[in-house]
């Protein structure tokens, strides 16, 4: 996902005293209470609430969130969404039956009976971004809108020409709701140089976000990919050639401005500098982050930054997309409606005391009852400390410091040549668990939210011992589950790949699903291999994905370009972040958005 040289209101959770980002009144000292004073000022100041009322609004959220990391996995999967109510301090969860409305009431969670459930949403919403490709004039933001069951499309009206009309119009075949704005966010940038900035070399200040160390301890602090877009860049804490903190994006791997996101690393080299878990908040006591999280729709989020100071608001898209013009389209943002300002990139969100996103953009300017248009928005924190193997810099919030139980009955479930899928019976917590980490002998393997995973990228016919650990949200972690001894079967030369070689025609703004069926158990590969073979005479308007067992959709390849070329042969794809079912039917789904050409799908194969 995301971002490029501009600043972004992140909370300045490596603001150190030590370091220069921030006076020493913002020393990191334990609050005294589950919700820190700056955050109940601030969600009262949004929301228009009075103090009391915003701690009991913040408790309510709370309990939305036990909630929903407790809610049976059947249910939580068949759901199509689920979101923090405010007006009646419940978690609500989108279902599509009567029986999982009654299982909602059961666990505690308000129903909503909608007609769309997750497959048909997540089907709109591949088939919206196949339309957008690599972008389309005006149209600036995109994905799912869990409250209304729908799949929404961002529109600036000042920069629509005729591509966007006829895009809209696709759009609205498939059932998308539009909306229209004034304006649209961008990526911010600034030189206000007050609070807790750090310079790129010489560029404009951007926020500084979450302090963190690598697995041989040492120090870093992450914060927008646009801050960090130039690979070995001098990073300094003050404007000039001065108090130099260490290096960004060292030796070009560690920022990411795309599709993928919105994310960067600075290496914290120099001597005398000092990582801190305390956030700036701008007169009220520092905040002490105490671990991360993923926010929900509803939430209530602060971000602190070098130029807006310290604002929250309500959480009110997850997973939307964003085009911010210019070739630059970044997927699976959090929108909300707090205001943001340039030279805010890079600075930290929170939800409560936990870190939940890095600032990447907005309007740079501050109103009141912002439009779809006039959002800032986030990426999601847990995404960029996952890819970099980094661990939170968090500090004591004087809260929950009980951990969970370990795992019980820890099992092996399956087994394949280059996997093993594991389950174990549910942790318990005073206050609840939020995740579970697997660990192959020391090294960790993976991580989930629920009570089972698969362990990908194993070699054939070998012995392994893992176990799980529970974690709650305060970042407290059990003792580890018993040991799960199990050897991955021998390699079966290829005999996981299933092909269709059968012809269907690819027809104007048609679409077309070539199905393979698996009686394999266990899971899929992951990454899974995928090849197709088609011969058409513009690639460019071909959109294709794979559609698991399950009807979770995989984007291949999405549709977009000016110019035709033919499609003549096969292509491979490598699909990362697999969690389907190897059994069941799986399918290619190619469609044609555009208009005069011809072309078959010839043969395509899957590799599980």
């Amino acid at each position: 996902m995301r971002r490029h040289n501009g600043v972004l209101s992140y909370l300045s959770i490596v603001a150190l005293a030590a370091l220069g980002f921030g006076p020493a009144a913002h020393a990191a000292s334990p609050p005294d209470r589950a919700h820190p004073d700056a955050e109940v000022r601030g969600v009262a100041a949004a929301f228009g609430l009075t103090v009391s009322e915003a701690k009991s609004q913040l408790a309510d959220q709370d309990e939305a969130h036990r909630l929903a990391a407790s809610l049976p996995a059947g249910l939580r999967a068949r759901s199509a969404g689920q979101w923090f109510d405010a007006a009646t301090g419940k978690l609500t969860l989108a279902v599509t039956t009567a029986a999982d409305a009654d299982a909602a009431r059961a666990a505690g969670a308000e129903p909503r009976l909608v007609s769309r459930g997750k497959a048909d949403l997540d089907r709109t919403d591949d088939a919206v971004r196949a339309l957008v490709g690599d972008g389309v004039p005006g149209v600036f933001g995109w994905g799912v809108d869990v409250r209304n069951n729908e799949v929404g499309v961002s529109v600036d009206r000042s920069r629509k020409t005729a591509d966007t009309e006829l895009f809209l119009a696709r759009a609205r075949d498939l059932g998308v709701r539009i909306t229209e704005t004034g304006s649209s966010p961008r990526q911010q940038s600034g030189t206000i140089h007050t609070g807790d900035p750090w310079w790129p070399g010489s560029e404009s200040n951007c926020s500084v976000g979450f302090g963190a160390t690598d697995s041989s301890g040492g120090k870093h602090f992450l914060t927008a990919g646009h801050c960090t877009n130039d690979r070995d860049q001098a990073a300094y804490g003050a404007s000039g050639q001065q108090n130099r903190i260490g290096t960004s994006n060292v030796g070009g791997t560690r920022s990411v401005n795309a599709r993928e996101g919105d994310m960067g690393v600075v290496a914290v080299t120099q001597s005398g500098w000092e990582l801190s878990a305390a956030v700036n908040t701008w007169g009220d006591p520092a905040v002490t982050v105490t671990g991360s999280a993923e926010a929900m729709v509803g939430d209530r989020v602060c971000h602190s930054g070098n130029t807006s100071h310290w604002k929250c608001g309500e959480v009110k898209y997850t997973h939307k997309s964003v085009d911010y013009g210019g070739g630059l389209i970044i997927e699976d943002l959090t929108w909300t409606t707090a205001c943001s300002l340039g030279g805010d990139s890079g600075g930290g969100w929170l939800l409560g005391t936990k870190a939940v996103g890095l600032h990447d953009g907005g309007p740079s300017k501050c109103v009141e009852n912002p439009s779809d248009g006039d959002m800032s928005l986030f990426q999601p924190v847990i995404e960029a400390l996952n890819k970099w193997n980094l661990t939170l810099v968090t500090g004591d919030g004087g809260g929950d410091t009980t951990a969970p139980s370990a795992p019980g009955n820890a099992r092996s479930t399956g087994t394949t040549s280059t996997s093993v899928s594991l389950a174990w019976d549910a942790a318990t917590d005073n206050v609840g668990v939020t995740g579970y980490d697997i660990y192959n002998g020391s090294t960790p393997a993976t991580s989930t939210t629920g009570t089972s995973a698969t362990v990908t990228g194993l070699s054939p016919d070998t012995a392994y011992s893992f176990t799980v650990k529970a974690r709650d949200a305060a970042g407290n972690v059990s003792p580890a589950s018993g040991v799960v001894s199990v050897r991955t079967q021998p390699g079966d030369g290829g005999g996981r790949t299933l092909s269709n070689g059968t012809d269907f025609a690819i027809r104007d703004y048609q679409q077309v699903f070539s199905p393979v069926t698996s009686t394999r158990t266990g899971q899929a590969a992951s990454p899974l291999a995928v090849s197709v073979t088609i011969r058409h005479t513009c690639a460019e308007d071909l959109g294709v994905s794979l559609v698991d067992p399950a009807g979770r959709t995989y984007p291949l390849k999405y549709s977009g370009g000016s110019v035709c070329t033919t499609w003549s042969g096969a292509r491979t794809f490598s699909v990362p972040g697999v969690s389907s079912p190897a059994g069941g039917k799986w399918q290619l789904r190619v469609t044609d958005y555009g208009p005069g050409d011809t072309g078959v799908l010839d043969t395509w194969s899957l590799t599980l």
